[in-house]
């Protein structure tokens, strides 16, 4: 009798094509939260709520990074909720600037679609999402 054949592993998120999408992550990750970090220190009055959007912004580009460049199936449902999170929110807060940009008197990173990064946010996450999937144990 033959024995089953082993289930395969999940490919490593972080090899070949990988290894580009957490960089950009990571990028993001830095400028997001530097980005949001100054705007609360110094002007915070002027736009709470989107320097607030632009600081979880930051968080979900690391908490991404952290899910990509990790290994096990842990880091990999933290990568799966991250990117999630990111698409959902550059597709809501994308939407909500472009309809009613009076209660956003100043950029998010997610502002319509992530204009002000070249809509790198909204192509990032369907990237993200495509790479977990293709990794993914068959």
């Amino acid at each position: 009798m033959s024995e089953p054949a082993p289930a395969s592993q999940p490919r490593a998120t972080s090899s070949g094509p990988g290894r580009v999408l957490i960089a950009v992550y990571a990028i993001f990750a830095l400028s997001a939260t530097a980005r949001a970090a100054v705007q609360i220190a110094t002007k915070f009055s002027e736009a709470p709520l989107a320097y607030l959007l632009s600081a979880v912004a930051g968080v979900v580009y690391i908490l991404a990074t952290i899910g990509l460049a990790g290994h096990g199936p842990g880091r990999r449902r933290l990568a799966w909720a991250a990117v999630g999170f990111e698409l959902i929110g550059v597709l809501v807060i994308g939407t909500v600037t472009v309809l009613d940009a009076a209660d956003f008197p100043d950029d998010t990173v997610w502002s319509v679609y992530g204009r002000g990064y070249g809509f790198v946010p909204l192509v990032l996450p369907l990237f993200g999402l495509w790479w977990l999937r293709r990794t993914r144990a068959r």
